[in-house]
């Protein structure tokens, strides 16, 4: 890839010892019909062969870097200070990019728009339109979220959550006026569910989710959750009445 091209959008992995993954996720990427793709990767010094794959794909790759980190959203932080493009995407190293991604790139037109699409996840498509309570109730795939880069002019995420820090950026967000969220009818990735993300809870993320969807998304909705909850807590005792 020529380095000093001016790209389109920048996509984002993390890595930590991502041998049987990264080469594939890194092809998916500059197999796109668009080549105007920057790819940064930082990696959690990885102990197994990701390092190597990193070096032999050293010539595309327009930044990567190699050190011990605090987490997947420290990782991330530090990779928001290399992009140089107007846009940009976050992928796990065992995502894939699919041919959508780059016809969703011709469409990206509103910088105050925070463009999302779909995902294939688990051999279906996932998850359409999603309303603003379903937004507040189980967040959007971030492999589907193309994101202005202004956006993290001004945000970081939160290393206060380990696992959800995208799902609480995307709540501050929808309260910030100055973006929108739209939706492109597109499949944009291919989500792997090995990750963290699917075999574990982000526990301060699902002790502080309840006030984020009140100071973030108003009292209705919050209530409108709330009652879901309650409702959810009392059904075995419903069952056996």
């Amino acid at each position: 890839m020529d380095k000093t091209a001016q790209n389109i959008v920048s996509v984002v992995i993390v890595t930590y010892n991502a041998e049987n993954t990264i080469a594939a996720c890194v092809q998916s990427i500059f197999s796109q019909s668009c080549k105007q793709i920057e790819l940064i990767v930082i990696d959690g010094a990885s102990t197994d062969g990701t390092i190597k794959i990193l070096e032999e794909n050293d010539y595309r790759i327009t930044y990567w870097k190699s050190e011990q980190d605090n987490g997947i959203y420290d990782a991330m932080n530090k990779a928001l200070t290399h992009i140089s493009t107007d846009w940009v995407i976050f992928l796990g190293a065992d995502d894939l990019l699919l041919p959508d991604f780059s016809k969703m790139l011709s469409e990206l037109h509103n910088p105050a728009s925070i463009y999302y699409a779909n995902v294939m996840y688990k051999g279906a498509r996932h998850s359409g339109y999603t309303t603003p309570y379903h937004q507040a109730k189980l967040g959007i795939f971030h492999q589907s979220i193309i994101y202005p880069a202004a956006v993290f002019r001004r945000y970081q995420y939160n290393l206060k959550y380990k696992i959800a820090a995208d799902y609480a950026l995307n709540m501050r967000l929808y309260k910030d006026a100055s973006f929108k969220f739209e939706y492109k009818d597109y499949v944009i990735a291919y989500y792997n569910d090995t990750g963290i993300s699917a075999v574990a809870k982000d526990f301060p993320f699902e002790a502080d989710k309840s006030k984020m969807i009140y100071q973030n998304y108003g009292i209705k909705l919050w209530l409108r959750y709330a009652f879901r909850n309650l409702k959810n807590k009392f059904k075995p005792e419903l069952r056996l009445m």
